[in-house]
């Protein structure tokens, strides 16, 4: 697909945006005070890479212990050891930051641990009564056969990647004075392909004519208003910082870079100075040492998304026949059009379809989506403002939770139109989107349901996101399913 490119609109007009084949809302916003551009949505990232990693680590782990006769092969000694295998390699760091790494690289962390796991596998063949000892020379046989396998199948894995950066490069910002940017630059470009695209340097000043150094490669921003049209035009979602996170050259820059969803990377332009950080290890990038900073993205936990699909799927099969008892009076007593479908802003700003049974028919689709009470609300049948008081309409946002476009427990996902209002408004309304959208959250349980201040359901989605945890979640849900039954809609 080819990628569909948009100069910036007004402020406050969506535009489409289309990278590596990933849709999103895109709305410009400017802060209360006029200054600031931001700017939610972007392109989801690609987790293709890390999948094939772990299938191709736990289909080697499989296929290794093939070398075992069968009586050797119990099913949960074979289970247990390809989870022993997943887990000391991701222990290792071995899943994070596929694009920088090599097989050669990673051959001596791999060769242990998988070292580790087949002593672990003899261990337990010895001491556990219902195995069967595994003798010395089918353990090296399946070590070597796994150790092969795995190292081949990384290295698979890890050109494809490069290949995939290099056929559709990264487009990047360069962030520091223009001088040095110019050089960095001007080197990087040398160099071979990197799967980085250079599209432009982000300084404050421009470089004084009559100074020393080359002229900038790149067009230099050094407004605001420019990094966010390059951002756009261009699809940026990485930034590099030259110099490190606390460089004072950084700081008009970085929130709004962060709003922007770009991902930060360090790299130093003096590699002579600098003095590495120990908890983090560092690759390189035309000779340059190369670090990922914290993004302003939120990673889903794994929890989560188990919790969602297990409660969703189960509560979908239990609420059947109600869905199909709400369908057919809907369809009977109000007519066709029994689901109401309407764009919502999830998670990083990408629109989802959200569903809910239609109990009110708007003047017309414009009205839905920028009135925040729809003409006429209250005058509805009494069949619909049921399902509006016991908030049966949402029980198809299940179907949303179950596909994965929201979760369970999250903020309440909200129209284009009212993000965009919101976010020029209140400030935080934009970081409520780091996790994804809920049916239900802690403003809900604490009241904020319906027409309520749209400045403390901020407030307490932010919180929620700060403090989030797996049994926090199970708490919202068993308080929300204690007060089910209450006199407003959300």
């Amino acid at each position: 697909m080819t990628p569909e490119r948009t100069v910036a609109p007004a402020a406050g007009q969506p535009l489409t945006v289309d990278e590596a084949g990933a849709s999103a809302t895109v709305v410009a916003q400017r802060t209360a005070d006029g200054n600031e551009l931001t700017l939610i949505g972007g392109p989801a990232r690609d987790h293709s890479s890390r999948a094939l990693l772990l299938a191709a680590d736990g289909t080697a782990a499989l296929l290794g212990t093939f070398a075992l006769t069968p009586p050797q092969r119990h099913p949960l000694l074979v289970a247990g050891f390809v989870v022993l295998v997943l887990a000391l390699l991701r222990s290792a760091g071995l899943y994070r930051r596929i694009e920088s790494r090599h097989i050669l690289d990673d051959c001596p962390a791999v060769v242990g641990r998988l070292m580790l796991a087949w002593c672990v596998l003899t261990a337990a063949s010895v001491t556990l009564p219902l195995l069967t000892r595994i003798p010395p020379e089918a353990l090296l046989t399946g070590c070597a056969a796994h150790g092969v396998l795995t190292v081949a199948a990384r290295a698979l894995v890890y050109w494809r990647r490069r290949a995939a950066l290099i056929r559709r490069p990264r487009a990047t910002l360069l962030v520091g004075p223009e001088p040095v940017a110019a050089r960095v630059a001007a080197a990087l470009q040398r160099g071979r392909p990197s799967g980085i695209r250079l599209v432009g340097i982000v300084s404050g000043e421009t470089q004084d004519p009559r100074g020393e150094g080359e002229e900038a490669p790149l067009p230099v921003l050094t407004s605001l208003d420019d990094v966010r049209r390059a951002v756009i035009q261009n699809g940026v979602r990485r930034a590099i910082l030259l110099g490190g996170a606390g460089d004072p050259e950084h700081r008009p820059w970085l929130r709004s870079l962060a709003e922007l969803r770009c991902e930060f990377w360090e790299l130093d332009p003096n590699p002579a100075l600098y003095v590495p950080d120990q908890r983090e290890a560092d690759g390189y990038l035309a000779g340059f040492r190369y670090r990922p900073l914290s993004g302003a993205a939120h990673r889903v936990h794994l929890g989560k998304r188990a919790l969602d699909l297990a409660v969703s799927s189960v509560l979908l099969m239990l609420a059947a026949p109600v869905l199909l008892v709400c369908a057919l009076w809907l369809r009977i007593g109000e007519g066709p059009g029994v689901v109401f479908r309407q764009e919502r802003v999830g998670k990083d700003g990408r629109p989802f379809t959200l569903l809910k049974f239609r109990t009110h028919r708007p003047a017309d689709p414009m009205e839905s989506a920028t009135r925040w009470s729809v003409a006429n609300e209250h005058h509805m049948p009494w069949f619909c403002r049921f399902l509006r008081r016991t908030s049966l309409d949402e029980l198809l946002q299940l179907w949303n939770v179950f596909r994965g476009d929201m979760s369970l427990v999250g903020p309440r996902p909200e129209r284009p139109y009212f993000v965009m209002k919101f976010g020029e408004t209140y400030p935080g309304y934009s970081e409520r989107h780091r996790m994804p959208t809920g049916i239900t959250g802690l403003a809900q349980i604490n009241g904020l349901r319906g027409d309520t201040s749209i400045e403390d359901r901020c407030r307490f989605d932010n919180a929620y996101i700060d403090s989030w945890s797996l049994w926090r979640d199970v708490c919202i849900l068993i308080r929300t399913a204690t007060e089910f039954f209450r006199p407003t809609g959300s």
